[in-house]
């Protein structure tokens, strides 16, 4: 039970990174698109350096501590992150949502507000991330899954900034556009009650959260955040966010992450 707790606590305070970063859309300055696509690296980086240190590694070598050999325990993770990418693929084939800047994907909603389906693109993003938070926590070392919550935190933070500019753009209020971007963060403890609760019933199935969490986050980071970090960034700015939220992680991770 605390392990639930925990991993809700710490995935809604990553998910309100969105609302906090979000806070600059209330000026009335507004950055250029280049300093959008840094942004948006910046984040990209910091979120491929969480799957890569705090997921498959930890996971790899929580398969190996409950006794499997060293390739059955790399085939485990392997299996798990083509799982988690597969299952988030099928998901945004089958369900209808919009991005901001690849525009609209899955079946056509005819129905629902542009609005709305940005905000299910935004959810379908956000899960992952409070499942990765959840499966972390249910590992038992408390100091690297609090290192990739706030990892996550800092992604969230220039992503929901974007976001509520992004909104702005469409002609939404400042207020507004901050407490969509505030509510689409609010997904992630969801994310986290299943991650934790599903590590905490079966101490096996660590290996496969981690993997599975590890490979829907790697999902995300190809299929929508390089994209739009090329296209944002015009150049090798976004490539360079995109190396200094890799480090900034990795350090966290390595620094912070193993007591």
């Amino acid at each position: 039970m605390d392990t639930l707790i925990w991993g809700a606590i710490a995935s809604l305070l990553a998910g309100l990174g969105t609302g906090l970063g979000a806070l600059p859309v209330l000026l009335p300055t507004h950055p250029s698109e280049r300093t959008e696509g840094v942004l948006l690296g910046i984040g990209g980086g910091v979120m491929l350096a969480a799957t890569s240190f705090s997921l498959i590694v930890p996971g790899t070598e929580a398969a190996i501590a409950l006794g499997y050999p060293r390739a059955i325990a790399a085939m485990i993770i392997v299996i798990g992150v083509l799982l988690g990418g597969g299952l988030l693929w099928v998901i945004h084939d089958r369900f209808p949502h919009e991005h901001f800047f690849k525009g609209q994907e899955g079946p056509k909603a005819e129905n629902l507000k542009r609005i709305w389906l940005f905000v299910a693109a935004i959810t379908l993003h956000n899960f992952p991330e409070g499942l990765a938070v959840g499966v972390s926590f249910g590992s038992g070392s408390t100091s690297s899954a609090i290192v990739l919550a706030l990892g996550i935190a800092i992604q969230n933070m220039p992503e929901g900034l974007v976001v509520a500019w992004s909104l702005r753009n469409l002609e939404y209020s400042a207020l507004y556009a901050l407490g969509i971007s505030t509510l689409t963060g609010l997904v992630e403890p969801l994310g986290g009650i299943v991650g934790a609760g599903i590590v905490g019933i079966a101490q096996e199935a660590l290996p496969w959260g981690m993997a599975f969490a590890a490979g829907a986050m790697l999902f995300v980071i190809v299929d929508e955040i390089i994209p739009e970090i090329s296209q944002k960034s015009q150049g090798q700015r976004g490539t360079l966010g995109l190396m200094l939220g890799f480090v900034t992680m990795m350090f966290l991770d390595i620094a912070l992450g193993q007591a």
